[in-house]
Order: structure tokens, then sequence, then C-alpha cells
């Protein structure tokens, strides 16, 4: 027999109120057989299951962090990753549930299914790997291309590293001796960043995965799968290239000069989007830290995170901001034959 949907209580976390008993009363309102079975994934901006189904494989559900996006964004997610699957792109859409929709709603929470697929992260350091993901990438941009978001944020560089620090400076998260520092530190960055973006040029945006790096692509059997469109926004093309470049300059120019072999077949690439790799890393580095603080009320965040709030984590952060300051004053990475 189903439970009463929950309501979010404000004395208590969102999620608090995602029992077992819920998830599965959720999955069997929307017209699923479950057996019981229930297994966590890993996940931390949302909540994540594997639920099993009688008779049939097991899905994935997806809850959706109470408050992050309006149904409006998610939907546009939605039907970004239908589009693209439409289109004969590998990725792993959410399911149309029987009522005709994708986002279901119980109580407070709302959510979507999946089809359960596995694979493991692609090896970026074989050629061929990236230049079947930088096809794969012309394609989903073609698509993004096709028509703007409404409903979903872009890349606002500046003024997004500015925010961000606010968060952690009005939170006190930086220990006050290392706050001389930090705060010496942030203006500089911004100001290169400043000047790597003026070198780049105007530069043409539209809906890119948004989060591709290695560990939201599945590889099995010479099949790539994308899968996790949840960070979605407009930005430029080099947002969904850059992740998956790894090792010294030279070694990232000869991997991006491989992507774009690929990327090229089927879309053009402005290389003015090169200057932008640097401060798009100094805007992950920064937001990264700020995502950690905003969701530290989330019981999940102290347990898995634990140095975040120790005086070390911010030693650290403030010499690899360092080494990204002296990455933003080098030259962007050059492509093979280009100098």
């Amino acid at each position: 027999m189903q439970t009463e949907p929950p309501a979010i209580t404000p004395s208590s976390h969102p999620y608090d109120a995602l029992t077992p008993e819920v998830i599965l009363d959720a999955i069997e309102a929307e017209g699923f057989e479950v057996n019981g079975r229930l297994f966590a994934l890993n996940s931390y901006e949302n909540r994540v299951y594997q639920v099993g189904i009688e008779d049939q494989p097991p899905v994935i559900a997806k809850f959706y962090r109470p408050g992050r996006w309006p149904d409006a964004a998610i939907l546009e997610e939605h039907e970004f990753t239908l589009s693209l699957q439409e289109a004969g792109v590998p990725v792993v859409a959410p399911l149309v549930l029987p009522g005709g929709h994708s986002l279901g709603q119980y109580g407070d929470f709302r959510f979507a299914v999946f089809p359960q697929r596995g694979g493991q992260a692609p090896d970026t350091s074989v050629t061929d790997t990236l230049y079947r993901l930088g096809q794969w990438l012309g394609q989903i941009h073609n698509i993004g291309a096709l028509k703007p978001f409404e409903h979903r944020p872009g890349f606002d560089l500046l003024a997004g590293l500015e925010q961000n620090n606010q968060v952690l400076v009005d939170g006190n998260w930086i220990p006050d001796d290392l706050k001389p520092a930090w705060n010496s530190l942030i203006p500089d960055l911004i100001a290169n960043c400043r000047e790597r973006i003026a070198e780049a040029g105007p530069v043409d945006t539209l809906r890119i995965h948004g989060d591709c790096h290695a560990g939201n692509i599945l590889c099995r059997d010479e099949t790539m799968l994308f899968v996790d469109l949840d960070d979605c926004r407009t930005g430029p093309a080099v947002q969904d290239m850059w992740l998956l470049l790894n090792g010294d300059a030279s070694e990232r120019g000869a991997q991006l000069g491989e992507l774009l072999e690929g990327y090229e077949m089927f879309r053009d690439f402005n290389r003015r989007e090169r200057h932008l790799i640097e401060p798009l890393r100094c805007y992950r580095q920064i937001a990264h830290c700020a995502w950690l603080a905003r969701r530290w009320e989330d019981p999940a965040f102290p347990r898995f995170f634990p140095w975040f709030s120790q005086p070390r984590f911010w030693s650290d952060q403030i010499l690899s901001l360092r080494e990204q300051l002296a990455a933003l004053q080098e030259p962007a990475i050059s492509l093979p034959g280009q100098f």
C-alpha cells in the first residue's frame, strides 16, 4: 500500500523525507511494478537510485534536489536529451512515463526515470577515442545550435567568479590566517581571466552538455553513451571539450587536435575559444568550493567531504589557484601545426 506523499518541513533537510518507502511508492505511482530492491548510487547534488522492477531490468530514478531548478528548466534538460536521442546521438535519456510526461512528481519531490546502462569511462589517452568523442560532440552541438534554452543558465565567467568567491567570503570559509593570501589572489585571477576572455573575442554560445568529463561518458563494446545532462546550459563549445584534456600543454594541445579532427567532420570550431580554457578551469575550481559551501547543510556533504572544513584544504586550494594564475599567464595551448 502506498504511503501518503511526503511534505518537506522547514525544520528538516529536504532529503530527510526521501525514505526508501517514498522512493518505491513514487516509482510505483508512475505505473512500474517495483520488487522492493533499491540501491543508492553515488550522487550528491541529486539523489539517484537503482530500482528493481518485477520481471524487467531495473531502472535508474533521479530525484531532483528540491528548490534547485524550476520545472521548466528540468523539462528543457529532458527535451534536449530526448532530441539528441531522436537524432541518433548516444545519450541516456529519461523515459517517457505512462502518463506521457518525463518529469514525475510525488509530494514535494520531482524525479525522472532512466533505463539502466553500464560501462566505464573512456580512455582519453587513446587518439581514436578522442576522435570519436569529437565526432559525437560535433553532432551534439549541431542539435544544440538549433534553438536556445529559455530557462537554463549560461556562463558568465567573470560575474560567476565574483559571486562564487563572495559565497566563500561571506560564509567565512577561508581560515583567518589564509585570508590575506586568498584575498590578494582572487583579484589577480579575475584580472587575468578578463584578459584571456578579451583575447578570445566574440564567441558563439549554444546549448551544451555543460559537464562533459570522462565520468559522464560510458563506454561498452565500442559504444559510447553520454549521461547526466543535469548541468546542460548555454555556453561556448569548448566547455564540452576541455574537461577531456589531460597532461601538460603539449599533450593537451595534441588531444584537442584529435577531438577537433572528429568534431570538424560535422561542425566548424572557432579556434580562438582555446583562450577560454584556463578561465573556464579557474571558474570550475572556485565554483566547486562554492558548491560545497552552499550544500553544507545537507548532511551528506560533511559526511562525504569532511576535508572541506579543514585548514589544509584551503592552503592546498591557494597553492592550486596560484598554479592556475601561472597557467592563465601562459599562452593558450597550441594545436598541432599551429604556432
